[in-house]
């Protein structure tokens, strides 16, 4: 995949994808919207401590109620706890931190999101299905980071639904809990958002066609209520904007001139916010 651009990728993979959620799924949708309710994310849960802020490209070393995060680009973050763990998301053949991390996770919508043949080095290689279908099941502690997993399901180009095809990954540490939506197809039950709990912050892929449509990942996050919010899965300024405008009409947008943030859990938004941050 090195050497050709996201652009081509995704254009030769183009299928149509008007399938609702309820295909999505493989369920009728609840009466009622599910949301996240009130309940903190299990595991390393936190009293709330310094706003997340820029970094300047020398990187210092973080107090122990912070993270560093960094937008590697298309569906790539790389995480960094105060014990030096180092993890990348959505770990790929092309698009990848520059030195191997600890952990890495991974979906299996497309190649885009998953590599068979992940660079020596990482400890921990979580991949976010299983096989026949049924539902990855991951929950690990190393050093000061626990990471877990909520299955969901995704479409098939022929037109099908692979169930637990792709997983929400939740990782613990400092006292924050973040999520990254991964590949999401369809927006989240009851019991789904149960499992991901009350979090901080979420990576959601906005590009609104690959993807879920606008309105169903509004709605995701809308339950989801986290206080921080950072796009991703876009090919296009035309496309993040699509989403920004939809996004301005419910939260403030703010513009990162860097890709890496210093986060901790106190005065984290007090009204929810979607943050952009470049290097797409």
């Amino acid at each position: 995949m090195r050497g050709i651009s996201v652009k081509t990728v995704f254009a030769a993979m183009a299928v149509a994808v008007t399938a609702t959620q309820a295909f999505a799924q493989g369920a009728a949708p609840p009466s009622t919207k599910p949301e996240v309710t009130d309940v903190s994310c299990p595991g390393l849960v936190a009293q709330r401590s310094p706003v997340f802020q820029p970094v300047s490209v020398r990187l210092a070393a973080l107090e122990r109620n912070q993270l560093r995060l960094t937008y590697v680009g298309h569906a790539t973050f790389l995480i960094e706890t105060p014990d030096a763990v180092r993890i990348a998301t959505d770990y790929n053949d092309w698009v990848r931190p520059a030195a191997p991390p600890d952990i890495v996770t991974m979906n299996h919508a497309h190649s885009s999101h998953y590599t068979l043949h992940p660079e020596a080095g990482i400890k921990f290689v979580l991949h976010g299905w299983a096989d026949d279908e049924k539902p990855a099941r991951i929950d690990m502690t190393y050093k000061d980071v626990r990471v877990r997993n909520v299955p969901t399901n995704i479409r098939t180009f022929d037109g099908g639904t692979e169930r637990h095809g792709n997983s929400i990954f939740i990782f613990e540490a400092a006292n924050l809990c973040i999520a990254h939506l991964g590949h999401l197809h369809h927006t989240l039950t009851q019991q789904q958002l149960n499992e991901i709990g009350k979090i901080d912050v979420v990576m959601v892929p906005v590009d609104g066609n690959y993807t879920l449509d606008l309105d169903g990942m509004m709605d995701v996050l809308k339950a989801l209520k986290a206080p921080l919010m950072i796009p991703m899965h876009y090919f296009s300024s035309y496309t993040l904007e699509r989403f920004l405008a939809r996004a301005r009409q419910e939260w403030d947008v703010a513009f990162s001139e860097v890709p890496t943030l210093v986060i901790s859990k106190a005065a984290l938004p007090a009204k929810p916010q979607v943050l952009v941050l470049p290097g797409h």
